[in-house]
């Protein structure tokens, strides 16, 4: 076999491999004898039909298609190792000439795009400082006493208030007419606590027991159903309840319903309230840091991404999705159904961010090569059985599951960026 590969534009090439000799008459055997299995014809059982009978009974092109499509992965196989080319999605092949000697396979091949790196080293990025404030710890500490409350009905000419809860019959209308989904009886709802469309529950404020009461909204422009984004509508509501939150006193007693090992007291309570906090903003600077770390450097990149890549991507996150959905125990068409949306337009939705994960990668991978860096079979190994103790898996399940070559390339990324978090000014 004879290859030779021509680079053109957006990561795409041609890969023209010539098959003759004894690979091409092997391929043709090959071709002929799995027609001749398929084959039915009068007066012969199947697949005792001589040659002849059946290379009579195919066009010679079909024939060659056959062959050609015997002899591809070898002839792809022996392509890619001989221009050393790195395929991101499969090829389409088109048969460009074949006779009775040799063909000529082109194999249309979607190929890693070369990256130019930008600035990546000593950028001016810092990570935000951690504070966790008195009114921070407070604010958690009342979250448990509002997790104890109980709800205490108001007298009939009590008003209610942001933060009371009012127990609700209502129904939406748009231009007069009631609409799929927008009425409710007896609903419980806390005032000021954001469920309802914005501007609802602020209307609220001020009714009493047995009033009804009108309630003007517009939906947000990217409310789910569509027919009713940017709509206005008129709830009618009326109140059959106002209760006010009474929260319990804050105590050791209090402390101790909540079963946390080691925190018994109110005092041993705002302490890990205040080291769950700090772990946790630093969890976020981490965060907040490494995306702006990364938004950087990839915006001081230049690299065309082919299509291709980014709707491999696109199906990685629908997948994550569906996987999301089946927790929360939904089907993915479900979801689609209740929020009134397409497969099409979530993945249309997804592909901007996967753009973002494809270029991420590809940027790491670039600055991989250019500072020479590697991860160890002992990294390998190492991760492999930090895996095994996530999981509760075998380390040798884990690896007929993942290579070690996929490992290595995933901890050497890692690695870049800590390179370039080091870096940093």
């Amino acid at each position: 076999m004879t290859s030779t590969w021509t680079l053109k534009e957006n990561s795409t090439g041609e890969l023209e491999v010539t098959v003759e000799g004894e690979a091409w008459k092997k391929a043709q055997k090959k071709a002929l004898k799995y027609a001749k299995s398929h084959m039915s014809l009068k007066g012969f059982r199947q697949g005792q039909i001589p040659d002849a009978l059946v290379k009579k009974q195919l066009s010679s092109k079909a024939l060659y298609d056959m062959a050609s499509e015997e002899v591809a992965n070898e002839a792809l196989s022996e392509g890619i190792k001989e221009h050393n080319i790195e395929l991101v999605a499969r090829p389409t092949l088109d048969v460009k000439e074949a006779d009775d000697e040799k063909a000529v396979l082109v194999f249309t091949c979607t190929v890693l795009p070369e990256v130019t790196l930008g600035e990546y080293k000593g950028l001016d990025i810092k990570k935000a400082d951690v504070e966790v404030t008195e009114e921070d710890v407070e604010n958690e500490v009342k979250r448990v006493q509002d997790r104890y409350a109980d709800w205490v009905v108001r007298e009939d000419d009590d008003a209610a208030q942001l933060g009371d809860q009012v127990v609700i019959d209502f129904v939406g209308t748009k231009d007069g007419v009631a609409f799929e989904g927008g009425s409710g009886e007896n609903y419980p709802l806390e005032l000021g606590s954001g469920s309802f469309i914005p501007g609802f529950e602020e209307q609220l404020v001020g009714v009493k027991k047995g009033e009804e009461k009108n309630v003007e909204v517009t939906f947000p422009e990217n409310y789910q159903a569509a027919e009713l984004a940017g709509q206005p509508a008129t709830f009618h509501c009326t109140v059959h309840e106002v209760k006010y939150k009474d929260l319990p006193e804050l105590n050791d007693e209090l402390i101790k319903k909540l079963k946390i090992e080691n925190v018994e007291t109110v005092d041993a309570y705002k302490e890990k309230v205040k080291t769950d906090l700090t772990a946790q903003k630093e969890r976020e600077a981490e965060e907040n840091f490494t995306n702006e770390l990364l938004g950087k450097v990839c915006d001081n990149a230049n690299v065309e991404i082919p299509a291709a890549m980014i709707d491999a991507e696109v199906d990685r996150m629908y997948r994550e999705f569906e996987g999301r959905m089946q927790q929360s125990g939904f089907t993915a068409k479900q979801f689609l159904e209740a929020t009134h949306q397409t497969e099409e337009a979530i993945r249309a939705q997804m592909s901007p961010e996967a753009a973002a994960r494809v270029k991420t990668q590809l940027v790491l991978e670039a600055i991989v090569k250019a500072e020479s860096i590697e991860a160890s079979d002992e990294d390998v190994e190492k991760e492999f059985t930090t895996m095994s103790e996530m999981y509760n898996m075998e380390v040798e399940k884990i690896k007929s599951l993942i290579s070690p070559e996929s490992i290595k390339a995933d901890l050497a990324n890692q690695k870049a960026l800590d390179f370039i978090k080091t870096s940093v000014k």
